[in-house]
Parts: C-alpha cells; sequence; structure tokens
C-alpha cells in the first residue's frame, strides 16, 4: 500500500464507527522501575512514552500519570496481596481512557506501535510490570449526583488524589453481585460527605496473545473488579477514616476478597517531582 492510499485511509476511517466522549474502556498500568532507574524511567516515561505509546494512539483520549512515594505504599493493604508481591512494589501508575466502542481497533494499533517501539529501541527495559491490563467500564458512581465533573472529565481534572482498589469476586457467577452491592449499597453509603467525587469501575480483559514479552497476561479476567477512586485530597488526609477496613468488610459478606487498597498523588509533568521519594 502506497504512502498515499495510508494517508487517505484515515478520511475514510474518520467517517465510520463510534465517536462518543464516554470511556468505554481503560489502560491501567502500574510498573515499577528497577532500583538506581527511577529517574531515567520518568523521563522516558514522561518524555517519549506517554506521548508516543499512548496519547498519539487512536481512541485513546485521555490519560494521567501517578505515583506512590514510600509513605504512600506503606499505607497499602492486605499485606499477602495477589496483585503486587510485595504489596509496595509498583510505584507510578497511568490511566488511560479509550472510547467506548473502539477497544478493538484500539488494541491492535497498540500491540503494533509497541513492537516498533520495540524495533527503534524506545522500550525502557529497566522495569517491571506490576499490574498492567485494559479494562471494560462497568459502572460509575458519583458523590454529587449530577453535579460536577462526568467520568470522561477524571483525567483531566486536577484531582489530588486516586486510590486504586482491586476486588476479586468468590466465583465468576459472584461478581456481577459484588458489583450490584458496591455501587447500589457500599458506595451509595460510603461517599456522602468524602473527599471522594467519583468512583469508576472496570473489568479487566485478557491481553493477546501477541503482546509483548515483558508484559504478563492478565490474572482473574472472569472474577476481578477493578476501583478507581478519585479524590479532591490528598489520600494520606482521610486514609484512615475513609479507605481503612474494605477488605473485612468485603470479606464479611462472603462477596469475594479485597487484594489490593492503594493511594497515590499526581505526577507533575516535565518534572522529577517525587522520584527521590520512592525508596
Amino acid at each position: 500500500m502506497s504512502e498515499v492510499t495510508q494517508v487517505e485511509m484515515y478520511g475514510k476511517l474518520a467517517g465510520v464507527g463510534p465517536y462518543g466522549v464516554r470511556p468505554g474502556h481503560a489502560l491501567i498500568t502500574m510498573v515499577e522501575p528497577h532500583v538506581g532507574h527511577e529517574r531515567a524511567y520518568n523521563r522516558w516515561y514522561e518524555d517519549d512514552h506517554f506521548i508516543a505509546g499512548a496519547m498519539a494512539m487512536p481512541w485513546m483520549y485521555a490519560g494521567r500519570r501517578w505515583v506512590a512515594t514510600r509513605d504512600l505504599q506503606l499505607l497499602r493493604y492486605p499485606a499477602e496481596s495477589a496483585v503486587a508481591r510485595p504489596v509496595t512494589n509498583g510505584c507510578y501508575i497511568s490511566t488511560y481512557w479509550v472510547t467506548k466502542g473502539r477497544y478493538s481497533e484500539h488494541l491492535r494499533w497498540s500491540v503494533g506501535i509497541n513492537r516498533r517501539l520495540n524495533d527503534d529501541d524506545r522500550v525502557f527495559r529497566d522495569r517491571t510490570h506490576v499490574f498492567t491490563a485494559f479494562h471494560e467500564h462497568v459502572a460509575t458512581v458519583y458523590r454529587d449526583g449530577g453535579e460536577g465533573p462526568r467520568d470522561f472529565h477524571a483525567l483531566n481534572y486536577p484531582y489530588e488524589g486516586l486510590v486504586v482498589t482491586v476486588v476479586d469476586a468468590a466465583g465468576p457467577d459472584r461478581r456481577s453481585k459484588l458489583l450490584e452491592w458496591l455501587c447500589a449499597e457500599y458506595l451509595k453509603e460510603r461517599l456522602p460527605g468524602s473527599p471522594t467525587a467519583m468512583v469508576l469501575a472496570f473489568c479487566p480483559h485478557p491481553l493477546p496473545e501477541d503482546r509483548m514479552s515483558y508484559v504478563k497476561q492478565v490474572e482473574g479476567v472472569d472474577s476481578r473488579l477493578t476501583l478507581l477512586w478519585f479524590l479532591e485530597q490528598d489520600p494520606r488526609l482521610c486514609w484512615n477514616e475513609h479507605f481503612a477496613g474494605l477488605d473485612s468488610i468485603v470479606a464479611d459478606r462472603d462477596l469475594g476478597s479485597v487484594e489490593f487498597v492503594a493511594p497515590f498523588i499526581p505526577t507533575l509533568p516535565g518534572t522529577d517531582r517525587y522520584v527521590d521519594e520512592l525508596r
């Protein structure tokens, strides 16, 4: 196919398929830079990969990076986590929205561009993917009803904190019940008067077989829920009051097990702020 024909295809593709604003899917990727390579990793991700390996892709329309300094890492629970081993592993996390109905197209581009970046030696080797998966968006619960930013604004609005929660249902047939309880009861009671403006719930997709070899296959695709809590204040200011004890509440209801509860704060793009506070 000639270069001219390839360029013409962009005009044709833009005229077909969904192009709404809702976050139909998310890429959530938590990474641990290897010791001694934190600054180099941060610069590579912000200066190159966040753009060329994410935001420049079709149908990925919003993204934000978050960081867990050492004191934030030490707030995580449970100690024996099925997500991060040890539970403090994974000091950077990036969250991205993909347009609803465009997951398949985006995924194929993602595989293709990552192969190219790898061949062009634009992949940072001294890092470990701790928790990386594409997810389907299944629910949003708002603290203030129809007031305030919507879920499609969440990665652009200057929220001061993010809490990532991973819950494994007692079995694949129990996930829908777990989601219903979280949205209809737990979050409806928990959010009013709290610093959390909204919570988005997701179910993970398996990664494609032709993914890059350094990214491990996703676990718990039939039974797992991932929740993103967007906070209007630093999570350290409200951790004990608003985020302690979720594991025991889920266990007491025999709905499953909480495998990861972790607070983050936003990075400051273009800087190395917090890099010296990771260890």
